[in-house]
Formats: structure tokens, sequence, C-alpha cells
């Protein structure tokens, strides 16, 4: 034996050392310096084993370990275990710790079962009844099993009532627990204080686990865990006692440094997921003033802006939900539009000490690691048990093709850690095991998850629930017996979680779909799908990608949703063949599958042929909410789909024993991802803030109430006024702008606020049309258009085409402009034009 027990000694008689029959239950005890009660102790154990277990040899066990105490413990144990022999002592040397001191204990033992109590007696042994009664039924809160090959049996068993392997007494609160370590904010503390488990199990468990002090608790149930077994717990009464002494700051020190070793696995792929995400984004980091994401096109300005406006806001107590801070007079429904209120309400304090370029970049760069690390624990917690295939799972889930293509700008698409956290949570409410009270508790915490992701992107989650639900259909094809006995528990887990939704999100949807400014749908054109060629070639930003190829194929660089490349598709459907009698397997792929065929919209044009043939998608193109999606935005749902694949694989791979096929297995991988490896996100200079909004000259021109009209309007093809205003603090409001909002009578959604003729025109001319003769009529258009606009002034930078801007704008308004800094100014107010 290794540990605190082949550093001490076991103490008894003799008929305790010649008992080798079975046991029926093992208590055991840690100690130290517990000389002044470890007496009662023990008399009330024996006590209350000998009425309730019987006075045989293998009725019962008491092992007490006795950690490095310098008082009387051990000699008081002796004592009892003379009179007993069914008393033994473990006895360390050195004070070694809580958990050297179970794992010796455990170690020692020969129950079937295994009890874990205190020196105290903190819960009454007459708890146990409680603790008995769990152990030989289902799982209470159940926990998952691999989707493995290795434990695909195990798996089924539980899914038909296996006990559990260990179930915890639980005490008080769980907010209360977590905070029981002083000073160590999460720390659970003594989880496993009073705890039952089956005894091979226990002393598999606490074998396998290294950690001397206190964090040996979570150590052991997550090692239970990752094999599958489930854990239940059950509340029991605590005793009136006094106080355990508190834990002095070298306790805290040591739980801390353990819980970094526990942890350490995990930490070092989240510190791999951000520098792989700083790798992406560093372009923009070294120089965040002046560098702008050259393929964002105007939506890191427009992004920028939703960050800013939500800050002004907040910090003046207005509505989050709306502005006319741009498009005046009507303004912005910020509700209908991707401001992603979740990140950048928090972020205020971000916003407020750095500015809003930062914060754009913060929510990128740890969007993704994010991202990539919950991508991960799902893949680890629920299919493989290679911490480095779930870590490269993960990584291909967040850095795909797709992915890379959004960071251009849409946060939205980018920051989806939410998701993989729904995902589970839905598994769990399909495990079936929970029975009511944690049914109740899943569908609770999957509403709030949901909630939250309404607020980081609407449209990610509603791409996600389809994908969720191809997978439930694919599954019920594939195993028809487990989906239909997940169907019920699932099903009152949803309506818990629409019961936790609808009233967080009442007000705010209503908002949004029938609030000032809303809209009903979005026009996206035809184009807006998948090219069949775009699934098998490499996007702009993949290392074997061609910005040419990928941009004639595409309807812009950051819509570059599929582009996985034909090698990593070959290598996906390798995989389904290979591992096809796994049943995730076969539902997976049916899942990439559809999503690829929805992708491509509703008409699907035949490469090198004029061949158009209707696409799937026409069946959900008018259906509510879908009608606003962009379709070809389905096909990101196989990029976590070929990240657990990917995983599988590897988890296969590593355990092959013949190194050749293992290398060849390794090198197919790195074939399959090399290509679409990312390459950092291009980055250009960032046009210059005109001196005449950076020194607050503008201040002299519009008035409280006024808007400044910028030549041309910021639109979705010029928005750097938008970045002005972010700069100016929001001094003014901007007639134009960016951002989804109505048009017409029917209301349907459109990019930029609803064109006038006026701001058509300084369109035109700006980028090449002959300005138009000045009648009277475009005179009194432009007034007309000015006075809409409540425009305080019109602002001309020195720009391309700016004397034919300046002359055509003095005919219009009547008056020769201002120079000042490096714009011309007219002064349009009431009454001035």
């Amino acid at each position: 034996m290794s540990g605190p027990a082949a550093a001490g000694d076991t103490a008894g008689t003799g008929a305790a050392t010649a008992w080798l029959g079975a046991v029926g239950l093992s208590v055991v005890i840690p100690a130290h310096e517990d000389e002044h009660r470890i007496g009662a102790t023990l008399d009330a154990v024996r006590e209350h084993l000998d009425a309730r277990l019987g006075t045989g040899p293998g009725d019962w066990e008491l092992v007490v370990v006795d950690d490095g105490s310098a008082d009387g413990t051990a000699s008081v144990v002796r004592a009892a275990a003379a009179e007993e022999p069914r008393i033994r002592l473990v006895r360390s040397q050195d004070h070694r710790g809580r958990g050297a001191a179970l794992r010796a204990g455990v170690l020692a033992c020969a129950g079937e079962r295994v009890l874990l109590t205190d020196a105290g007696l903190t819960t009454p042994l007459a708890e146990l009844d409680r603790l008995e009664q769990a152990l030989g039924q289902d799982g209470q809160d159940g926990q998952d099993s691999r989707d493995d090959q290795d434990n695909q049996a195990n798996q089924e068993n539980q899914s038909g009532g296996e006990p559990p392997a260990a179930v915890l007494g639980r005490t008080g609160n769980r907010l209360v627990r977590a905070l029981g370590m002083p000073g160590v904010p999460g720390f659970r503390a003594d989880t496993c204080g009073f705890a039952l488990f089956d005894g091979d199990r226990a002393r598999a468990a606490f074998g396998a686990c290294v950690l001397d002090g206190p964090a040996v608790d979570a150590e052991v149930l997550r090692w239970m865990r990752r094999q599958g077994w489930q854990v239940a717990e059950v509340p029991v009464r605590s005793t009136t006692r006094p106080a355990a002494p508190r834990r002095t700051p070298g306790d805290r020190r040591r739980a801390l440094v353990e819980l970094f070793r526990l942890n350490a696995g995990g930490l070092a792929v989240a510190a791999v997921f951000l520098a792989l995400s700083v790798y992406v984004f560093h372009g923009l980091w070294a120089d965040l003033d002046g560098r702008y994401l050259k393929d964002a096109l105007q939506d890191q300005n427009q992004w920028e802006w939703f960050v800013g406006v939500a800050t002004d806001n907040i910090t003046h107590l207005r509505n989050p939900l709306f502005t006319t801070a741009q498009g005046m007079p009507d303004g912005v429904n910020l509700m209908a539009n991707a401001t992603m209120l979740g990140l950048t309400v928090p972020l205020i304090p971000v916003t407020l000490l750095f500015g809003e370029t930062v914060t754009f970049a913060l929510v990128l760069t740890l969007g993704m690691a994010a991202s990539a690390w919950t991508w991960y624990w799902l893949i680890r917690r629920r299919f493989v048990h290679s911490r480095w295939a779930a870590a490269a799972g993960g990584a291909l889930a967040a850095f795909a093709p797709p992915m890379v293509s959004h960071a251009n700008g849409h946060p939205n698409f980018v920051v989806l850690f939410m998701i993989p956290l729904i995902i589970d949570r839905a598994l769990r409410l399909c495990e079936g095991r929970n029975q009511g009270r944690n049914v109740v508790r899943d569908g609770v915490l999957l509403g709030l998850f949901a909630t939250y992701q309404i607020f980081l992107g609407e449209e990610p989650l509603l791409i996600a629930a389809l994908g969720m639900l191809v997978f439930s259909l694919a599954y019920l094809l594939v195993d028809r017996r487990r989906a239909l006995e997940a169907a019920r528990p699932l099903g009152l887990g949803l309506v818990i979680a629409a019961g936790v939704c609808v009233p967080l999100l009442v007000f705010p949807l209503y908002w949004q779909f029938f609030g000032p400014q809303s809209y009903h749908s979005v026009l996206h054109g035809d184009n807006a799908g998948n090219s069949p060629r775009a699934l098998v070639e490499y996007a702009a930003r993949s290392l074997f990608g061609d910005a040419e190829t990928a941009g004639r194929l595409s309807l812009n660089t950051t819509e570059q949703n599929a582009f996985y490349g034909w090698p990593l598709l070959a290598f996906g459907v390798a995989v389904c063949v290979w591992m096809w009698q796994r049943k995730v397997v076969r539902a997976l792929a049916i899942t990439g599958v559809v999503a690829l065929a929805l992708s491509l919209g509703p008409w699907v044009p035949v490469p090198r042929t004029d061949v158009v043939l209707p696409g799937p998608w026409r069946l959900m193109v008018e259906l509510p909410l879908f009608e606003s999606v962009i379709e070809g935005r389905v096909a990101m749902v196989c990029a976590p789909v070929l990240g657990v694949l990917l995983a599988l694989a590897l988890d296969r791979i590593v355990r092959v024993r013949p190194r050749e096929l293992r290398t060849l297995g390794l090198l197919g991988v790195a074939a399959a991802l090399i290509p679409v490896l990312p390459l950092p996100l291009a980055v250009r200079e960032r046009a210059p803030v005109p001196a005449f909004i950076a020194s607050g000259a503008w201040k002299g021109y519009v008035k409280d109430g006024e808007a400044l009209v910028p030549v041309p309007l910021p639109d979705p093809g010029q928005a750097d006024a938008l970045h002005w205003q972010v700069e100016a603090g929001f001094g003014f409001r901007l007639a134009g702008g960016y951002y989804n909002g109505p048009w017409g009578p029917d209301r349907i959604g459109i990019y930029g606020a609803t064109p006038r003729h006026l701001s058509n025109l300084l369109r035109d001319v700006r980028y090449g049309a002959q300005p138009p003769e000045i009648t009277p009529q475009w005179r009194e258009q432009a007034r007309q258009d000015l006075e809409f606009w409540k425009a305080g002034a019109v602002v001309l930078p020195f720009q391309d085409r700016g004397i034919e801007l300046r002359d055509m704008i003095s005919e219009l308004v009547g008056r020769q402009p201002e120079k000042v800094h490096d714009v011309w100014v007219w002064r349009v107010g009431p009454g001035q034009v």
C-alpha cells in the first residue's frame, strides 16, 4: 500500500488481522488532532452499527486514519481496537491532509460498501438509511456516460436503471456548500463529508487519485463520472455542533494549488485555445487605434457602435432597446439588431475605461476561445476519453473556416460558448434518470441558458436549434427505443424552460417584433445559399485558401459559410463509414448531410451547367423566423458535427496498437486539417476621424435634437460616420445609418435607413454619377429631406469627387460652405435652407 498507510501502522487485535472474509460495510473516518472527540465517536458508531447491521465479524468494520496527530488520537483508537476487533487504526507519521487520509482508509478497507464520515459525526449515522436506499436505486442525479465503444454497454445498462456508484449526503443549499472553503471562490467544501460508495468502485476511484488535500473530493467524483458511473445526492440533516476551526491561509493556498492541479489539463487546453484566438486576431491587437479588419466591410464600425450605444444608453439611464443616435428621426430598434446586450452591457466598465474597439477585440478574442473550450468540454463529457482528442474537436468546432470567416466583424456568430451548454442541458433531460426534481432543475437552467443566448445572438440559437432538431429526428431513426424514452423528460423540460424564458423575454421580444422600428423579415437576395462548390473549396483565410475563388462562391468574405475543403469532408465520410455501427455517428452523419443540403438554398445551381434544381430550403423559406435567416449559414452546423467526428476518430486512433496503423490514422487527420488551418485575419489602416469631429468643432454646428448629415450618408456600403459618432461620445445624432430597420408599408427588413432622394443623390454622385441640373424641385426635395432628418449641419470631408459634391450641395442649399479643419460645413438648421 502506498501513501499514509505505508508510512504508518495498522492497529487492532489479532482477530481483526485474522478475519479475511467479506465485510458488509466499511466506515472510514479521517482524524487529525481529534483526541477530545474520537472516543465518543467510536462508541456511537459501534453502538449504531451493532444495532443496525449485527455483531458478526463480517457485518461491519471501522477504519480510523490518524493523519499525523500530535495528541493522543491514535492512543484512543488503539484502546478501542483492543476491545473491538472490527475497529482498526491506520496511522501516518506525517500530517499529509484529508485526501491522503481518505485514500489510505478506503484502500485499507474491505467492505462491499464504504461510508465516509468525519470524526465529529456532523451528520448522524441514522442518515445512513437514506444513503443505503439511494445506493440501491436509480441515481437521483445521474451523470452522463460517454458514447464510446469501450463503455457503450455500460451506457445502455445505465439507461435501463443501473444503481449509482456513490451517494452523497447533501446538507444545506448548494450555494452554502460551494462557498464552504473560505477565501477560495467556487471550492465546494466537504463534498464527500458523508457519502456511501460501492466498495470496489470506491477503492478504484481513490486508488486512481493523487491529491492529498481537500480537493480529493472533486478529484474522486470527477474520476467516477468519467467512467460513466452515476453519482447521486440525497438531502440529510446535520447535528448542531461547534464550527470546525477556520482554515488558515496555508490551507487555502494548498486548496488553490490542488484545484490548479486538478484542472491543469483543462487550463492547458484553455491556454492553447486562447493562444490560437490571439493568433487569429493579432493583426487587430497590434494597433487597436489604427487598424481595421480588412474584410469586415462596415461590420466593425457597426458593432463598435453597438458597444458604444449600449454603454451610452445604460450610463444615461435610457432604454437599452432603442436609440435615435442614428437613423434620425425614426431611430433604431436595438433588440431587432445583433447588439449582443448579453456582453455589451456587462462589459460597460471595459468600454468606459478602454474604449469600444478594445471591447470589440476582447469579445472576439475571448469569445472564440471560450466557444472552443465549451465545445471541448461537451465533447469530452459526452463522447471521448482523451483530453486532446476532445481539444482537437473543440478547436475544429470553434475555428472552422465558417467561424473564422464570421470573425471579420460578426461576433454573434463567433461567441457561441452558450450553445454547447444548452446542448448538454438538453441531453441531461434526454437521459430520463432525473425524475421530477432534477427535470425541473435542468429545465430551469435550460431556460436561463436559452434566455441569455437570446441576448448574445438569436440567429445562431435558431440555427443550433434546427441542428438539434435534425439530430433528434436522426436519433429517432437509428435508436427508436432510446429516443422515445427521452421524449417525455425532454418534453417536460422544454415546457419548464419555456416557462422560464417567456416571462424574462416577453417584453424584449415584444419590443423586437412589434416595437418602434420593428420589421418582419430581412431581404437577403436570391443567392444567399451556398454553391455546391463552396462545400469542397477552401475559405479565403484557410491555409490552402484562395481569396479570389472563395470570393466568387460567397456573398462576401464574412459569409463564407461552408468551405470545409474536400479533404476534411472526405475524412468525415471515412470516419462515418469506419464507425457506422455507432448510433451517435449515424445520427451525426444524417445531421451533417441535412445541414449541408439546407444550406444550398431554395434553388441549387448544378456546377458547370445551366441547370437549377429546387432545394430543400424551399420548404422553410417562408416559415416564421427562418424567413430572416441567411440559409448559407446553416452549413455552420457541420463545424461541431465534424468536431465530434474528429474527436471520436482521434480517441480511437491513439489507442490502435499497431504503430503503423496509428501513424497512418494520424497522417489522415493531418491531411484533413492542415488545408483548413486558420490564417490571421487581414487588417488595413483605419480611415482617420476628421479633425472637425475629433476636435469637437462640430459642437458649434449641431444643436441638441438635431442631426449631423455626413456626405455621403452612412449606409451598409460606407459607415465610417458611425466611428465618428463613437469617437465623439455620442454627442450628436446621425441621419442615415447601418442597421436593420423597416422599409415600406409591409415593414420589410432592410440594411440601413429608408433611402430618400437626397441620400440617393449624394451616394450616386460620390461613386461616379454626374450631378443633375439643380432645379427648384431638387431644392425643395433637399429642403424636405433635411427637415425630415432634423438636420443641423451637412458635413463633407475632403474625398474623391469632393469638388462635384461641394458645388452640388451648395446649389441645393443656396449658400457656400464654411471650411472647418478638414471638412466643408453647411448650416442647415430650421429656417436656413
